[in-house]
């Protein structure tokens, strides 16, 4: 989704281009260029990269913050599962 907002003002940014005046080229252009950068190198290469890095940090949650917060799992707790079979088919 942000991907797809960051090309919908690249393209409005870069139509600025088009106009006979310099100011509205540069106003154009510039924004344009950084959003580009934004949206592909920092979004798509960096954040990942670093979140990867982090590994669990990444994730990490305030005790107080985590205490207040609603505890949603998408599965049940090991308690309420059924056990597995002893290996035989």
């Amino acid at each position: 989704m942000i991907t797809a907002a960051a090309v919908i003002m690249i393209v409005v940014f870069a139509a600025f281009v088009l106009s006979p005046s310099r100011m509205p080229q540069r106003f154009g252009l510039g924004p344009a260029v950084a959003i580009l950068l934004d949206a592909v190198v920092i979004r798509c290469l960096i954040v990942p990269a670093v979140m990867h890095l982090m590994g669990r940090w990444a994730w990490w949650l305030p005790a107080p913050l985590a205490r207040r917060l609603p505890r949603v799992t998408l599965e049940r707790p090991r308690a309420d599962r059924p056990e597995r079979a002893s290996g035989r088919a």
